[in-house]
This record gives C-alpha cells, structure tokens and sequence, in this order.
C-alpha cells in the first residue's frame, strides 16, 4: 500500500486512461461528487470527452511519462491522489514505481513479483494449480521447442498471448480457437518474431453466455470491500474475444464471490481485481479462465449500473471514509452493451437473442443524457468512417 490519507480529506480521484474502461470509472466517482482528473495520451477519447472531471494530456501513459504527470497532479492537489489505472502497462509502471510514488499516490497492490505473476497467464496458473483452484490445464510456450508439449493438452484449445503485448494486439486477435497441434505451430511460426511468450489452454465447452466474471476491491488484509457477480451476454470476436455486452448474475453470486475472494487471500492479493470464469455445460462447474489485477475491468461500470459501485467504495476505504450501505441490487438488472461490438456479434451469430436477459434494461456504455458528447463523437466518428468508405469506393468504380 503507498500513502494513507485522514478521514477528513478529500483525495483526488486520478484515473488513468481514457477508453471505454476509464469512462465508466470516471462516470462511478464523478456522480457521487468525487473530485478527479483522467489522464490519457489522446485528447479525444471517451473518458477525455466526457463532462466530468478535469483532464490531463500525457505524453504516454507508462514509463517516466506518467509517473512525472502523477507526481505533479499530487503536488498540485497537497495530498496523495487515489489512482484508478484502467490498462495494463500503466499498472506495470505504477508498480514498479511504487516507492518513489509512496507520497503522491494511493493505491492498493499486492507484492511486485506477486503482481506480475498474475498478469501473465503461464504464473495464473501455477499459482492456480498450486492452490487447487478450478483452471483448464495450460502449457506456456517460449520457443519452438517447447510445442512438443502440446501433446499433453486435449483439443480443441484457446491459443493467446501470455501477457498483455501492445505490438501482438496492433497485429493478432485476442486469442485463437485451435483444433489440433498442427494449427498451433502454424500460427506460432507467424506471431513469435512478435511475441514469442504464448500459452494454449484447453478449451471449455460453453458458448460466450457461459463465461462470468466477479469484480472486487479487497482491503488491507484482504477484506472484501466490494464484490459483484455479471454475466457476459455476447463477446466480440465471438468466442475468443472481450466483453461485447453483460449482466449481472446474482443466481451465481454467492459462489462466485466466495471462489475469487478465497483464491485472492491465498495467492495475497489486494486492492482492485477481477476473475473471469466460464461455466463448463458438460458438467456445469466453473472454471477459473483469467484474472485482472491490479486494475478496473473493461465492464466495470456494470456493477454501478446494478447498484455496486465499486471504485466508490475502494475510494471511500482508501480515504478512510465510512463504507457505503449494503448495496441495492438493480430490477430488473441492467445490462451494460458496447453498442458497435455487441451489434457486429449479434449479426455474427445469426441475431440469436440472449433469453436469460430479455427482462434486463439495455445500458449503452457511451450515451447518458447527462454526458452526451463520447456518444456524439462516437457517432461523428462512424459518419465519416462511412463517408470515407463510399467516397473510396467512388473513386475506384
């Protein structure tokens, strides 16, 4: 943990990142009268569109970049500023800066060699398998050599990078569905000059509906300050890709909560994470698929759209402030939609509808009556993508 801060101020909330993430974070803290900065390294993203909070231009947002912004906005502010980092390369940073940013920043974390072993997927699982967590079984893969233990695995696998690599996303899917050994070494022989760390994971049986996930802050000694359980209702790419629209799955949250918060104390975890599961429908039982540490999830807001705020209550514990009351569960749920991924996934899937929430309320993750402009520029943005699409094609007939 770095600093502490008296009950009676009122810390800056910083958040880190603009995208659809952060914006979600920004809109959790800013209507309940928090006072916070986002910081990005492009001025027209969502969170830096939005009507609330001050915003802060970045160079970058890891490295020396966004230490020096951090350590001015704590300056700036006279007190420890309460991160909120929304990307992984900016909790790379942050955690390996953690003592020269000890008087600036507020942010729970567990150990640095702990942390980074839950970020890569090949550590997730040895901590997994080591505490008898429910994992599919994984093998990691560094070199050429290493695909001789593909032979161990059942097919069919997921194939993805170990860890978060920016140069892999400019240029890979998120992750690849492979029939057999001989589809690996293929696209293996394509992706290694680019990341050669990978890992195939057999595949559990389900379609996107069955993968879950549970959000939680955990205190200082790993207390559970808040906790919620969702559903993803479509991914996008399908089956391999992220959250394209979700739920809340309170039929399963007791258990949930209870698998993630038990893994998270024995593994010593605290502070902002995630786990995402995905139910087997051979044998119904949930299987622990990947955490996020260190960071809020890409559909975090989910949970403030059904009553759990989360980076709320986080807020108000590292301020030392009293906790909020026991959550009002939303009724119906409200489901959170990335409007463009979750149409491209509808259409993918021959618009086969999600029965478990036809009685939710759809939420659109960029429009708010009362925070219209990332919506309004997400809007322009496809006008004149579609402009720029018929213009070329008139310039080819």
């Amino acid at each position: 943990m770095m600093s502490q801060t008296s009950p009676s101020s009122a810390p800056l909330a910083v958040v880190v990142g603009g995208g659809l993430n952060a914006l979600g974070i920004v809109r959790s803290l800013a209507t309940a009268g928090i006072p916070l900065t986002v910081v990005d390294d492009h001025a027209d993203s969502p969170a830096m569109r939005s009507r609330y909070g001050r915003k802060r231009l970045a160079s970058a947002l890891e490295g020396e970049a966004l230490v020096s912004v951090l350590q001015d906005l704590a300056r700036q502010s006279r007190q420890p500023v309460m991160l909120f980092v929304t990307e992984e390369k900016g909790v790379n940073t942050v955690s390996a800066e953690r003592e020269r940013l000890a008087q600036a920043c507020l942010l729970r974390l567990p150990e640095h060699g702990r942390l980074m072993q839950l970020m890569h997927k090949q550590g997730f699982a040895e901590l997994a398998e080591a505490h008898a967590a429910p994992v599919p079984k994984t093998v990691y893969i560094s070199s050429q050599a290493d695909l001789e233990r593909l032979a161990t695995l059942r097919f069919p696998c997921v194939f993805k990078p170990a860890y978060k690599h920016y140069g892999y996303g400019a240029r890979f899917k998120k992750a690849y569905r492979v029939e057999d050994v001989a589809q690996v070494q293929a696209l293996y022989a394509q992706i290694a000059p680019v990341m050669p760390d990978m890992v195939v994971q057999e595949w559990i049986e389900g379609d996107d509906d069955e993968i879950y996930f549970c959000l939680q802050y955990l205190g200082r000694e790993g207390e559970l300050v808040s906790s919620f359980s969702g559903r993803k209702i479509r991914s996008w790419p399908l089956h391999i890709g992220g959250t394209a629209s979700c739920t809340a799955a309170w039929e399963h949250h007791e258990l949930l909560s209870a698998l993630t918060h038990d893994f998270f104390l024995r593994t010593g975890f605290v502070g902002m994470g995630s786990m995402e599961y995905k139910r087997d429908r051979r044998d119904g039982r949930f299987y622990m698929v990947e955490p996020t540490a260190g960071r809020t999830d890409y559909q975090e807001e989910v949970a403030t759209l059904n009553g759990v705020n989360i980076p709320l209550a986080a807020y108000r514990y590292e301020a030392g402030l009293a906790p909020l009351p026991a959550p009002e569960r939303a009724s119906p749920a409200r489901i959170w939609r990335d409007p463009q991924a979750d149409k491209w996934a509808l259409q993918e899937n021959g618009g086969k509808p999600d029965a478990r929430s036809a009685g939710d309320k759809v939420v659109d993750a960029y429009l708010r009556w009362n925070d219209p402009r990332p919506w309004t520029d997400l809007m322009c943005q496809r006008i004149a993508a579609l402009l720029r699409a018929r213009l070329g094609l008139g310039r080819g007939s």
